[in-house]
């Protein structure tokens, strides 16, 4: 069956926001194509972050980049304590957990039948691979590196 453009365009969208959460260093980033299962989304994705704070600003980039896409934000949710928030779109839903919930919900286990989605940039993207920052070196160190 050929690809709708709207399929494109959908699929565009959710891989760019799996690259988006890569890139604000949210951890074990799994993008989900949960076309035919699904009755409510065709896309899932989880990603595990390292606080409250940088998952709450990772949601707000997931909808600027979705308005850009041409996407409406359909509705946002976080527990109380910042543990898990959802960002839906409704053909994609992002999940973004604190890793032990994550753990606990287990949503990759309740999507096990779902189809993984490569997401991740190749080198023909042109993609450098992802480095440390570099460590600035005090002026003994420059001195003897020099």
């Amino acid at each position: 069956m050929p690809v709708r453009k709207t399929d494109r365009k959908l699929r565009s969208l959710a891989v760019e926001a799996a690259r988006l959460l890569e890139d604000r260093r949210c951890e074990d980033v799994r993008l989900l194509d949960v076309r035919g299962l699904s009755q409510v989304c065709d896309y899932v994705l989880i990603g595990s972050g390292t606080s409250a704070r940088q998952m709450a600003a990772v949601a707000g980039e997931l909808d600027e980049l979705a308005q850009a896409h041409g996407e409406k934000l359909y509705r946002s949710s976080r527990d109380s304590g910042g543990a898990w928030i959802i960002v839906d779109f409704v053909d994609l839903v992002a999940h973004l957990f604190e890793p032990s919930h994550r753990t606990y919900y287990d949503l990759e286990g309740m999507w096990s039948d779902a189809k993984a989605v490569k997401w991740r940039r190749s080198a023909a993207d042109g993609a450098a691979p992802r480095r440390r920052p570099a460590q600035r070196m005090d002026a003994k160190h420059r001195r003897s590196a020099d």
